[in-house]
């Protein structure tokens, strides 16, 4: 049925229809019977999938990638669909409008989005009162990033501020130093500047009363002697973990003829393209760090088996972003029955 939807949904600019389909899953939530309804189509009805990490207790280990719910404005909705967790943002210290439109494109010879929609967001504040108000309980991660117009040199204040805004009303937080879409932002995946501002954020950690999980999700694109740096930088501050990947800037091997990327433009690639890229990703990190770095996996899964594989590769949790797009609002229901009997 998702399938013959889906051929109107992808008639429309990307942008417009994905915020008229969750404004209208809100509308269904909101109506008498509504969240019922959700949750028969959608919501998994196995058991045996839950999973505890970082002192956190996952009711199952699908969750949906930062990018989607960049503003915590349909956590309750998507608790619905049966998430395991949701992580919102990429969240700014101020407001800002992102990148020109149009921003993001469908590939669908490739199963693939390029996106390059430049933080764009409400600010940190913004999504923290939203998160306060929300009615489920699911687990809630905050990815932060810096401003556009914040220099790298001053990206640490950014992190600080987005780490203080949303510290009560997340569960864990994701650093962003890999998005391709803010200038100069994956510089500071370089060894020195991503030491600093890791170490500054676990030392405000500390200061808390009860510390949050801080992990960092990394580019695809790194080669194995960045990776080792990574997984030295990770153990050396302690953090919680690695999300791994973020879209890729690589056009390698698509379907979808030069022409239409080249008048795409630039922009990060999602989807099947980078499943291999990311699992390879995942294995060389649970190897080289004897599997003692936890590593949620997200990049190309789209199916029960896309998600075996990453966690077959090391990983302890998924996340789906193209692949909800692609398969649609019954994805998590669909990859934990799958696992349940793998």
């Amino acid at each position: 049925m998702y399938s013959l939807i889906k051929k109107i949904l992808f008639g429309f600019q990307p942008e417009s229809i994905h915020h008229g389909v969750m404004r209208g899953l809100k509308f269904v939530h909101n109506v008498p019977f509504g969240k019922s309804i959700i949750s028969a189509f959608c919501k998994p009805n196995v058991t045996g999938l839950e999973k505890e990490l970082f002192d956190l207790k996952f009711s199952n280990p699908v969750g949906l990638a930062a990018g989607f719910d960049k503003d915590a404005k349909y956590i309750d909705e998507l608790a619905q669909l049966g998430f395991g967790f949701v992580e919102i943002g990429t969240v700014t210290p101020l407001a800002q409008p992102g990148n020109d439109l149009p921003r993001l494109f469908r590939l669908p010879e490739d199963g693939a989005l390029i996106n390059r929609m430049g933080f764009n967001n409400e600010g940190a504040p913004a999504a923290a009162k939203r998160l306060l108000n929300r009615k489920s309980n699911i687990i809630v991660g905050g990815n932060i990033g810096k401003n556009k117009v914040t220099p790298n040199e001053e990206a640490v204040s950014d992190y600080e501020k987005g780490f203080h805004a949303l510290f009560d009303v997340v569960d864990y937080f994701v650093v962003n130093v890999s998005s391709p879409n803010t200038p100069g932002l994956r510089a500071l995946q370089e060894k020195e500047p991503l030491k600093q501002l890791l170490h500054h954020l676990q030392t405000l950690n500390a200061q808390k009363i009860k510390p949050k999980p801080i992990l960092l999700k990394i580019a695809p694109d790194l080669t194995t002697e960045q990776l080792d740096d990574i997984i030295e930088i990770v153990s050396e501050t302690k953090l919680a973990g690695i999300v791994a990947t973020n879209t890729t800037i690589s056009r390698e091997g698509l379907k979808t003829p030069a022409a239409t990327l080249e008048e795409i433009g630039a922009g990060g690639l999602s989807g099947l393209p980078v499943k291999e890229k990311a699992t390879e990703v995942i294995r060389y990190i649970h190897k080289h760090s004897n599997g003692q770095i936890p590593i949620i996996a997200v990049g190309g899964i789209f199916t029960a088996a896309d998600a075996q594989e990453k966690l077959d590769a090391g990983a302890a949790l998924v996340q789906v972003y193209t692949g909800f797009i692609y398969e649609g609002p019954a994805i998590v229901k669909k990859i934990c029955a799958g696992l349940r009997r793998s």
